[in-house]
């Protein structure tokens, strides 16, 4: 019962960390994926970093142009889309990662990471749309 109890605090711990990180989880993984990808090549590390930097503002910057221009609500959808799913990988990994070791069923570490997934997913959504707000309203 105290495992659970731990298991559930450092859950909302996590989701607390994860509700302010999670803007960030697209570009990290855009990051990751193309510095990998770059670096299997043999090109170089420095070389690399620099390109995976690149890749990741120019995706930040694509989702925040269709963001503030896009006038079809379809569009805006699957930008936004772009940034919560992300997000709601990180946040399910970042709580798997916390409670794997201390909750022994599987259905309930499922519904916990899933809840967490979702609530990252959520505030992805939800710190995005603080950007959207910004753009001039037509």
């Amino acid at each position: 019962m105290i495992l659970i109890l731990l298991a559930l605090m450092l859950t909302a711990v996590a989701c607390v960390i994860a509700w302010y990180l999670a803007i960030y989880a697209p570009p990290v993984m855009v990051f990751v994926e193309t510095f990998s990808f770059i670096h299997a090549t043999e090109i170089g590390f420095l070389l690399s970093v620099l390109a995976a930097a690149t890749a990741a503002l120019l995706s930040v910057a694509l989702v925040l142009t269709v963001l503030f221009k896009a006038k079809n609500p379809i569009l805006c959808l699957l930008a936004r889309a772009v940034f919560v799913i992300p997000a709601m990988i990180a946040g399910y990994a970042l709580i798997h990662g916390v409670t794997h070791g201390a909750i022994d069923s599987a259905i309930a570490l499922k519904l916990l990471c899933g809840t967490a997934g979702l609530i990252t997913g959520i505030a992805a959504l939800i710190n995005l749309n603080g950007f959207g707000e910004l753009a001039p309203q037509v």
